[in-house]
């Protein structure tokens, strides 16, 4: 245990030599990050506790972006000078902060060279359609055979790219038909959240969680009457239910043609309503299409 934490110590600490370097600017020994590569890079860190940002053209001069205050403490900002001096653009609107520094940079860097290729950072939200089709033993409602029902359920989900893509959100109308042993049957719409705990390109596992669900549902029973207990009467009943429920469940996505092949396990437990005594069978299988 002891080698396997030398060891990824020693990959974190070379990672780290590679992502930063020794510089020495204006007699100033300075070790500096590599943010941007093109005709100018852009260089930064924090040195005791100030973010300071350089730019690197392609004679190897390096110049500090600096915004200092003059005698009646106003911000003199200089290095919108210097990014106009050295890119020839207007830099009046650009902040001294890592994002619009990067912003500027790419967009000068890109008209300099047409094969200059970059991101821009901001969150990107995709989104799935998905369609099911499985099998419940209804384990939230009284259930006394453990009858199993077939169910189909239609999803939207919405997940982040870059920094985000194991987080997704989604919305699920799911309707439970009835059988011979439990005449029951129930449409519900969730939203709800997933983590991909495994996130590999070709696959990823998932925890998710319904959090809101709406349910319309229809049941018909047999009791014995009022009048004579020797007489089954059918009672029918219907209603709708606001919850906050909390249901978990566990879910893989395998990638197959523009699209993935996905396996839920669902409703294995939930925190704020009841579980029955039955063990939960609530399987699907479906195909999520990207849009």
């Amino acid at each position: 245990m002891k080698k396997l934490l030398f060891l990824c110590c020693l990959i974190a600490f070379n990672f780290s030599l590679i992502a930063q370097q020794n510089y020495t600017v204006n007699n100033e020994n300075l070790v500096l990050k590599t943010e941007i590569e093109g005709t100018i890079d852009l260089l930064w860190n924090t040195i005791n506790g100030e973010y300071r940002y350089f730019l690197k053209e392609a004679n190897n001069s390096i110049t500090e972006l600096k915004n200092e205050k003059d005698n009646t403490n106003k911000y003199l900002n200089q290095y919108q000078q210097t990014l106009k001096k050295l890119t020839g653009n207007d830099a009046s609107k650009v902040k001294l902060t890592l994002y619009s520094l990067k912003k500027f940079i790419n967009d000068y860097n890109a008209s300099q060279d047409a094969n200059y290729t970059f991101s821009d950072g901001k969150a990107v939200l995709k989104s799935r359609i998905g369609v099911f089709g499985g099998i419940t033993n209804n384990r939230f409602i009284t259930n006394p055979d453990n009858a199993i029902a077939p169910n189909f359920t239609g999803e939207f989900e919405v997940f982040g790219v870059k920094s985000m893509t194991k987080h997704a959100g989604f919305a699920s109308v799911r309707h439970t038909l009835s059988t011979a042993k439990l005449d029951y049957t129930a449409t519900q719409i969730a939203l709800g959240y997933r983590y991909r705990f495994i996130n590999k390109d070709c696959f990823n596992i998932y925890g998710q969680t319904k959090f809101v669900t709406y349910t319309f549902s229809q049941s018909k029973e047999m009791v014995p009457s009022e009048l004579d207990p020797n007489t089954l009467i059918e009672i029918e009943a219907s209603g709708t239910a606001f919850d906050a429920p909390f249901i978990f469940g566990l879910g893989a996505d395998f990638k197959i043609g523009n699209g993935y092949v996905s396996a839920i396990y669902d409703s294995l437990f939930a925190l704020l309503i009841d579980n029955k005594e039955h063990f939960p069978v609530d399987f699907s299988i479906g195909y999520k299409f990207n849009l």
